[in-house]
């Protein structure tokens, strides 16, 4: 039941913040969807700098889980005539350098309008400004994954390693860690692979038990400059490092 789902809800694309007065809403993007994630409430004013700081990190705490699983495409909504979304993401470059900048970095976009209920996000999501966001947020999170994995094909770094077939990386991820050994930090697949793999179960639990063990997990559109890296290297890789 929970395969059909997640099959219907499609794979996560970006992460919705809903900035207003009071509140902070927190979405997740998926393909075909738009999931409520968590909402944070501001105890105080925008203009109180104490109370706004405590709301702030505690929206960037919030977003911390889907960054862990790779997810770092963060499109910020808030109403118009209003200064939410510019306050957030300054407050992230003047507080957080590590989701602006290296290996970690996020894309942040910010559009008009309101996003706290169903129905506000669903009425956002039709506009063409939100698709194109996506789409933008989409591309750069594609290039960034294509730099990260570039990278690893490429380092002369004994300790990396990349693994190509699913026995392999199921070897790698289910098995308890032992040090000194290859520790997953990456599983990058393609949508295509995930529905028409002949292994559906074995690659669904995968991709489970890797988010579980907190594996940065991607899939990413086949048709995206990303997803066509993976296909030329058979649609799914995992990154290792040995510690």
């Amino acid at each position: 039941m929970s395969r059909k789902k997640g099959y219907r809800r499609g794979y996560p694309v970006a992460t919705l913040v809903g900035l207003e007065e009071d509140r902070a809403v927190l979405w997740k993007v998926f393909s075909n969807v738009v999931k409520p994630e968590k909402t944070i409430l501001l105890d105080g004013t925008w203009n109180d700098q104490k109370a706004l700081y405590n709301f702030l990190e505690s929206v960037i705490n919030a977003l911390r889980p889907a960054l862990k699983e790779g997810v770092r495409s963060i499109i910020v909504a808030a109403p118009p005539r209003t200064r939410y979304a510019q306050t957030f993401v300054n407050h992230v470059g003047a507080h957080h350098a590590w989701l602006t900048h290296g290996p970690s970095k996020a894309s942040f976009s910010q559009t008009t309008g309101s996003a706290t209920s169903t129905s506000e996000v669903a009425a956002l999501a039709r506009t063409p400004q939100f698709n194109r966001l996506i789409g933008e947020s989409t591309e750069k999170e594609s290039e960034n994954l294509i730099d990260i994995l570039e990278k690893h094909l490429n380092t002369t770094d004994q300790r990396a390693s990349i693994l190509y077939s699913l026995k392999e990386i199921e070897d790698l991820i289910l098995s308890p860690h032992k040090p000194g050994t290859p520790k997953a930090e990456y599983l990058m697949l393609t949508n295509k692979y995930v529905t028409d793999s002949r292994e559906k179960h074995r690659t669904n639990r995968l991709i489970q038990i890797a988010t579980n063990k907190n594996v940065k997990t991607r899939i990413v559109d086949a048709e995206s400059a990303a997803g066509q890296r993976l296909a030329q290297l058979g649609g799914m890789v995992c990154l290792a490092r040995r510690g």
